[in-house]
């Protein structure tokens, strides 16, 4: 089975965001926790000009996920096709997770108090769909992409 990454090209992106927008709308989350960062203090010389660049920071679905082995209820899980994510009917919101990531993804959802992170909408995938933040990415900085083994 083949795994997955979210590529980005970040001279497509224009940090507007709707990457976010739309995986909150399609996870029903609240106003707050981040699943995915677009990082706006990248400067690149172009020509002698400054320009900024974005960067697109999401989970990175680890071979070997360090919030897998701490979490203490079994609530991390990696599927076959190497997605990693949170069983939201074990988690109890401990967030030893966050703790152990060194880029610490999981964040706290605020009304659920349970930990959340990217999995890449593994509902829309299962479904043959690409991640909402893909789908509606207005410049098509996002791809969806499946890594082949060499």
């Amino acid at each position: 089975m083949n795994k997955y990454m979210i590529y980005l090209n970040g001279k497509r992106c224009i940090g507007c965001h709707g990457c976010e927008v739309h995986c909150k709308a399609n996870k029903n989350l609240p106003v707050g926790p981040y699943l995915c960062e677009i990082d706006h203090s990248v400067m690149v010389k172009v020509k002698s000009v400054p320009k900024t660049e974005f960067s697109f920071r999401s989970c990175y679905h680890c071979e070997d996920p360090f919030c897998l082995a701490i979490c203490p209820t079994g609530a991390i899980v990696k599927r076959a096709d190497g997605i990693v994510y949170i069983d939201q009917e074990k988690c109890i919101g401990c967030m030893a997770c966050a703790g152990s990531c060194p880029w610490t993804i999981p964040q706290l959802n605020p009304e659920t108090k349970k930990a959340i992170k990217c999995d890449y909408c593994m509902d829309r995938v299962d479904a043959g769909l690409n991640p909402a933040c893909v789908t509606k990415c207005t410049t098509h900085a996002l791809k969806f992409v499946e890594l082949r083994p060499l």
